[in-house]
């Protein structure tokens, strides 16, 4: 949520926020109820200040009569905040002066591009049919027994997706290798290793709202009798982590690294990657939030987005950095920088990571504040970051470390959580 005094004084910003993020909000309205609130406040302070003289003068009869102006000026206060509150709320965060301007994913940015995309003297298979072949992925079996958009992965890949898994929390849980990440990247910020954690997969409705994330029963599974909703991703249950606390200033920043299974209907997509492990009802995430300073936000950004680039780099797996745009960022969003890698099979890349900066605008629904140390206190900024979508992951380690025999190697930096595995190979239960 937005600052009204911001709002005020930077009317024209907000206002170009609001279009250029597809939304349409009555400014002007926001602004006319924000006055009513206050002078519909002034005029409640005035009159319980009278009615304290009425009781002080044991003026029974001006007293209840103060009372009952007191109570219609009470309910009129109480509209005109629901009805502010509720136009504040859909207010999106102001983007970035670096993003750019664009109606949709189309108008994204590549900011670079790393690696050389892989030629093969065959034809490369997508996953889904090489996952087949191998008998590793199995969705016709999860069809049957949970419905569309589940997946058994089974034999070498369900282990390769715990070694990439291991070897993302050694990366975020060794200082030394996370500090010469940062000199790479000339990153200046005080660097120690992330707290792995494992949150629940289940959130109140009420506290997924005050993350700015909205999830509609079109989009995520919703439990209304239990008051609960699964996860979309991990960010959702580390998000409010610390909503209605203060830090003091010494204490930030806080690093976590947060693996769960995340859900999605993905209602509206039918037809679009329907085959494999892309756009899964149930899929893992291993991912990134931060609780900082705001003079360092963007530098903590520049950080999770320098990790996600050394993961790929370590697995040499092809990849663009992405600026993405007002018209396809996260309502709550600042900045938002995505990581697009190399699918041979599919000859295209496709996103597997995002880093959103989201300033002080989760935090400031959250009620997570930072006391400074000249006594002001003040929303602390935030950054979630995915530091892999494992099945997307899975898909282009597949895709990429094809051979032409149907088996699919072991990026070397897996290696050491295979147990002796170096190939992907074919499952035979005769």
């Amino acid at each position: 949520m937005l600052d009204i005094k911001f709002i005020k004084e930077n009317k024209e910003i907000v206002a170009g926020a609001i279009k250029n993020k597809n939304r349409e909000i009555d400014l002007d309205e926001l602004l006319r109820l924000y006055e009513v609130k206050k002078e519909l406040r002034s005029k409640l302070d005035a009159l319980n200040q009278a009615r304290n003289v009425a009781q002080q003068n044991r003026n029974i009869e001006e007293g209840a009569k103060l009372k009952g102006e007191s109570e219609s000026l009470e309910k009129e206060f109480a509209d005109a905040d629901k009805a502010y509150l509720s136009l504040m709320l859909k207010i999106p965060n102001v983007p970035s002066a670096d993003t750019p301007v664009g109606k949709d994913d189309t108008e994204n940015k590549i900011v670079r591009q790393w690696g050389t995309v892989p030629e093969f003297s065959f034809k490369p298979k997508e996953h889904d049919e090489l996952g087949a072949d191998l008998g590793v992925i199995d969705t016709e079996t999860a069809a049957g027994i949970s419905g569309s958009r589940f997946a058994y992965l089974k034999g070498d890949l369900a282990l390769l997706q715990f070694a990439l898994i291991q070897f993302c929390f050694g990366v975020l849980t060794n200082k030394e290798k996370l500090t010469e990440i940062a000199k790479a990247a000339n990153i200046s910020i005080n660097v120690d290793a992330f707290l792995p954690v494992i949150p629940p997969v289940f959130v109140k409705p009420a506290v997924q709202n005050r993350m700015a994330r909205f999830m509609t029963p079109e989009e995520h599974y919703i439990f209304p009798e239990d008051d609960l909703m699964l996860v979309g991703s991990a960010e959702h249950t580390l998000g409010p982590i610390h909503m209605d606390e203060v830090f003091n200033e010494d204490e930030l920043p806080i690093r976590y690294v947060g693996y769960s299974t995340a859900f999605r209907r993905e209602a509206g997509s039918y037809g679009k990657d329907t085959k494999g492990i892309i756009r899964q009802h149930q899929f893992d995430k291993l991912e990134m939030e931060v609780f900082s300073l705001p003079e360092n936000s963007l530098d903590e950004q520049n950080f999770l987005v320098a990790i996600q680039e050394h993961v790929l780099q370590t697995l040499k797996l092809p990849y663009q950095v992405v600026s993405v745009c007002t018209g396809d960022m996260g309502f709550p969003d600042y900045r938002q920088i995505d990581i697009e890698t190399w699918m041979p099979g599919q000859g295209k890349y496709r996103e597997t990571h995002s880093a959103d900066l989201t300033s002080g605008f989760q935090a400031r629904r959250l009620n997570t504040r930072v006391k400074r140390k000249d006594g002001r206190i003040e929303p602390v900024h935030m950054n979630d970051a995915t530091v892999v979508a494992v099945g997307r992951t899975l898909v282009a380690i597949m895709e990429n470390y094809q051979k032409e025999d149907g088996s699919i190697d072991v990026p070397e930096a897996l290696l050491p959580f295979m147990f002796g595995k170096t190939k992907l190979q074919k499952i035979n239960l005769l």
